[in-house]
């Protein structure tokens, strides 16, 4: 998911009632519901280094109690350094116990998980143990859903006590659990509702024959704006079709805009392109890999190898997202490489 996704997530979870175990529950569980998103500090090392570790070791089960300890020790300095200025709690406030922040850190960390999980690019929970990717496919990776409920579970209750302030109510203690937990469940309600809608849409997909030709699998991904509207990917003996279904009535390819795919056939180029950094990569993460091949024009030579993930290349868009590109030489070595089309890195 997006960041402020995870951060509101974290905040919720922080009021629904861990803020009054200890102080700063609040601050080191926001920080924590968005600190596995550090590793995006691998860009630095060029986009295949980058899209290697995205979602990593800092999204797994094995990395969960380093994220806490880096996020509790840098609160805790935090914390001595105001203290040395002489920053003093509220008497309100509960005190201050390190390891429940912890354990309140380790929880935050994986709500960024479950999160992520949810969406169709997934994660890989037991690296380094496994490698595999896992996906749910309920929700877009920006859910306005998810944004919507999450934000008024926070602001809500803050809109509420400045109204009893100003007719002269008291409040005691931390505010907003209530909301908080109103948010988080109905959160839970829009997951199993997504679920409930892409086990339609899926078994829509899979009861159908395309061209004539059974499926040998089939996958539903969401889009942001729409529960009932999928967009669904079938794969044949020979070809991948990508199609519009609804889960509410069941129509499938409704505006008869299936688009077709065949399997091209292997070949030196797309073999040397696969066994590329960017391609060894790419083809781990992917679900369904596609390739195509560009011949480059004289003065130019060589070839333009292009990979595509079909999850991302949606049926009204002419080229798809979150694709990878490597450059041959005649000679089929590797020149350039990268995320996109364009700002190749030259190959080490």
């Amino acid at each position: 998911m997006e960041p402020i996704t995870h951060l509101l997530t974290g905040a919720c979870l922080a009021r629904a009632g861990f803020n009054r175990k200890t102080a700063l529950a609040t601050t080191v569980m926001v920080l924590a519901a968005e600190a596995p998103d550090l590793d995006i500090v691998a860009y630095f090392g060029g986009s295949v280094t980058g899209f290697q570790h995205h979602r990593g070791i800092t999204h797994t089960l094995a990395g969960v109690p380093l994220i806490a300890a880096a996020v509790v020790g840098f609160v805790w300095l935090l914390h001595r350094w105001r203290v040395q200025r002489g920053w003093q709690p509220k008497a309100s406030s509960p005190p201050l116990r390190w390891p429940l922040l912890y354990l309140f850190a380790c929880l935050a960390a994986l709500s960024h998980i479950l999160l992520d999980f949810t969406n169709q690019y997934g994660v890989r929970p037991f690296e380094p143990f496994s490698y595999q990717w896992y996906a749910w496919d309920i929700v877009a990776i920006v859910e306005p859903a998810l944004l919507a409920l999450l934000a008024a579970g926070l602001l809500l209750p803050l809109l509420f006590r400045l109204i009893n302030e100003e007719v002269g109510a008291r409040t005691k203690g931390p505010h907003g659990r209530a909301g908080a937990i109103v948010a988080l469940l109905l959160v839970v309600a829009v997951w199993w509702f997504r679920d409930l809608q892409h086990r339609r849409a899926l078994a829509n997909l899979q009861s159908q024959t395309y061209l004539g030709a059974e499926p040998v699998r089939a996958s539903a991904y969401p889009y942001m704006t729409d529960p009932f509207t999928w967009y669904g990917v079938v794969e044949t003996e020979t070809f991948f079709g990508s199609m519009h279904v609804d889960s509410r009535t069941g129509e499938v390819d409704r505006e008869r805009r299936m688009r077709v795919r065949y399997k091209p056939q292997e070949t030196p180029v797309t073999l040397a392109a696969k066994s590329s950094p960017m391609g060894r990569v790419y083809l781990d993460w992917a679900a369904y890999p596609y390739v195509e091949v560009e011949k480059l024009a004289p003065p130019e030579s060589g070839y333009l190898v292009h990979l595509y993930d079909l999850r991302y290349t949606y049926p009204e868009e002419n080229v798809g997202v979150l694709g990878a590109t490597v450059e041959l030489d005649d000679r089929l070595a590797v020149r350039r490489q990268g995320m996109g089309r364009r700002a190749l890195q030259p190959a080490d």
